[in-house]
């Protein structure tokens, strides 16, 4: 973490004396934005701007202690950094914090701070959080301004957040959604149970789940979310040759790589970086997808975004768990790590690529690891999902005690 980075607020209001780290995807004015990368900040100039949620969560009396390490380019969800090293995730000692926003996770868990700003496109935010312990959130894509950071694939591209409780997951929300411009939903919810979500989880994860929010709270539990109804999400879209998630994970990967390689393609052509081993394949199958795969995935994008609107309505709240399990261990080699990643890939696409908030609860563990469990709300419903969260908390959660 780069302590040079140190801000302190302009005003002491809503959140005061809380302090923050950020991923190296945001920018601050007067340091430099190595984005898990040290070609990338050779190339590129000082920031002259502060990106808006930096600003916003300054206004509102946090201090900024620094900034984090990440993924290169944030294209990878292990946090595992061939230049920078990976950050100590305390929750699953040996293990891997997740990324793209390892550093700001692995801070935030490790009590260095007590929020932790991150960017997610594919997980990067959802999956650390589930790694580490952690409440997060991937806001609707568009409610967080994204200028003055940098970007990987503009359509999903989105500033989420960690804490290690959810009274202040929400009173950050309650800051960084603040945009009058942006209409929001309440509802009462209508809970759904993605069984073909949690299919694609390992059967403890899913025992874990099922066993925390069961049993004696589980009055509780109806009484803040309803009865649940099971089903599987991709089961409407078996006409149209996308009646699985593994299917849906397909489409998330083209259309990514393909905004990937538009957006960063030309720099890299360029300047040639050298990156770690998993990264250089991703960017490598990036540069290979044509735009003809990219309309056909992209149309079938739509049908997705479609379909999870109409099933969502204005009232539904999705639950699956975030990850497929707790946290991989550190060096696991790539090959063994092909199916993982596409059944987590398979889990995280969904909000992805409908364009809709996740909040991501530390409400169970497998073998004492932290497993997450996730909400998936209609779009702008972000601050329904941040209630629900506060909600849920007080019927089923007992804070874990980190070592530190």
């Amino acid at each position: 973490m780069n302590l040079q980075a140190r801000i302190t607020p302009s005003v002491t209001d809503q959140i005061p004396l809380f302090f923050v780290v950020m991923t190296s995807v945001l920018q601050i004015a007067g340091h430099k934005t190595a984005f898990g990368n040290a070609t990338w900040q050779e190339t590129h100039p000082t920031a002259t701007h502060t990106a808006p949620p930096v600003q916003q969560l300054l206004a509102a009396g946090a201090t900024v202690v620094g900034k984090t390490h990440m993924d290169e380019l944030a294209y990878s969800l292990n946090g595992e950094n061939v230049h920078y090293g990976t950050p100590v995730n305390v929750a699953a000692p040996g293990r891997i914090p997740g990324g793209s926003s390892s550093g700001s996770a692995a801070a935030v868990a490790a009590q260095q701070a007590d929020i932790g700003l991150g960017s997610d496109t594919g997980g990067s935010v959802r999956v650390p959080a589930s790694y580490c312990g952690l409440f997060g959130i991937r806001p609707t894509h568009g409610r967080i301004s994204l200028e003055h950071a940098r970007p990987l694939a503009p359509s999903f591209d989105t500033v989420g957040w960690f804490t290690r409780d959810p009274s202040l997951l929400q009173k950050v929300g309650q800051v960084l959604l603040s945009n009058p411009a942006s209409a929001t939903i309440k509802f009462k919810p209508r809970w759904l149970v993605a069984k073909d979500a949690f299919a694609l989880a390992q059967h403890e994860t899913s025992e874990a789940i099922y066993e925390t929010l069961s049993n004696e709270k589980f009055s509780a539990v109806k009484a803040t979310l309803g009865d649940p109804t099971e089903l599987d999400i991709a089961a409407g879209l078996e006409s149209e040759g996308l009646g699985k998630l593994e299917l849906w994970m397909d489409v998330f990967r083209i259309t990514q790589a393909y905004e990937i390689w538009q957006t960063h393609g030309a720099w890299i052509t360029h300047h040639s970086p050298n990156f770690g081993p998993g990264t250089f394949d991703r960017f490598k199958m990036a540069s290979g997808i044509t735009e003809a795969e990219f309309t056909t995935a992209d149309a079938q994008r739509q049908l997705i975004k479609q379909h999870m609107d109409q099933l969502l309505g204005t009232d539904g709240v999705l639950a699956l768990p975030t990850a497929p399990g707790p946290a991989v261990k550190i060096n696991t080699p790539a090959s063994q790590l092909n199916d993982w990643r596409r059944s987590l890939l398979s889990l995280t696409c969904i909000a992805g690529l409908a364009v809709l908030p996740q909040v991501s609860l530390p409400f169970a563990q497998v073998d004492g690891l932290p497993v997450g469990f996730s909400l998936i709300g209609p779009k702008r419903s972000d601050e329904q999902l941040l209630e629900l969260a506060v909600k849920l908390s007080a019927a089923v959660w007992q804070p874990a005690t980190a070592t530190v």
